[in-house]
């Protein structure tokens, strides 16, 4: 499917582009956009907002500096960041637990991996970047988990929401999808309707992805992409507990 999409480069290492689907309900129109990132180009860097009264946090796609040329909501939350934190080193938070909650682990070079929950205890010592989403929807290489393949394993694999996950390529680039509804032409974008759990995860496989998970979807989804002078903004209902940019490596 990576074939069938017309790439274009918004900066040095972010590649990105966009595909329409037609599925089955309300996935009859699916819009998806599709970012590449290469981190020997870029630098991802974790945003935390402090703590306030709202729920969802304080950060949303606007929040990203002028230098960033792709930001996205990161992980999961409850009243803040669920699981697993690490900002430049520092362990803000220990990891959670789940059988399909792993961790995404940056390196002091850049290089991203989800690693699964029961390797956590050993890679705690060396990320330099991390936190913590769930579930997974490709393991291995290529693997779809057996909880989105049979029922009552503790994922729901009929719901349908507006979805968004970060993969692994196997050339050691990052993935990020994201689908927004197209019904009516576009005039719904921003409402949560779309994929299944494990139609997200084919969807991944589809693109390239070895290892993948699910990211917090629905109205918390959002994404933005400067491509030259031109500012690519998909936004969604609330600001969020966690986001993700990336900086060019000469704007350091």
């Amino acid at each position: 499917m990576a074939d069938r999409i017309a790439w274009r480069q918004a900066a040095p290492g972010v590649d990105w582009g966009e595909l329409s689907l037609s599925g089955r309900g309300e996935a009859f129109r699916v819009r998806v956009i599709v970012a590449r990132l290469d981190p020997r180009a870029i630098e991802l860097r974790l945003v935390k907002p402090g703590n306030g009264p709202v729920y969802a946090g304080r950060w949303d796609i606007d929040d990203a500096p002028a230098s960033a040329v792709f930001a996205v909501n990161a992980g999961q939350f409850t009243a803040g960041p669920w699981g697993w934190l690490v900002q430049d080193g520092v362990e803000r938070q220990p990891p959670g637990s789940g059988p399909l909650a792993p961790g995404i682990v940056i390196d002091s070079v850049g290089a991203l991996r989800l690693v699964s929950p029961d390797s956590l205890p050993a890679a705690r010592a060396g990320a330099w970047i991390a936190f913590q989403s769930y579930p997974t929807v490709l393991d291995g290489d290529g693997e779809v988990p057996a909880a989105l393949r049979t029922d009552g394993l503790g994922v729901n694999r009929r719901h349908r929401d507006a979805r968004l996950a970060l993969g692994e390529l196997r050339d050691g680039r990052i993935l990020v999808a994201m689908t927004r509804f197209e019904g009516l032409g576009g005039a719904l974008l921003s409402l949560p309707l779309g994929l299944t759990t494990p139609e997200a995860a084919a969807l991944m496989g589809a693109l390239g992805a070895r290892r993948a998970v699910l990211l917090d979807g629905g109205i918390s989804s959002q994404m933005l992409i400067r491509d030259g002078a031109d500012t690519r903004r998909w936004p969604g209902w609330r600001r969020v507990a966690l986001g993700l940019v990336a900086i060019p490596r000469a704007a350091r």
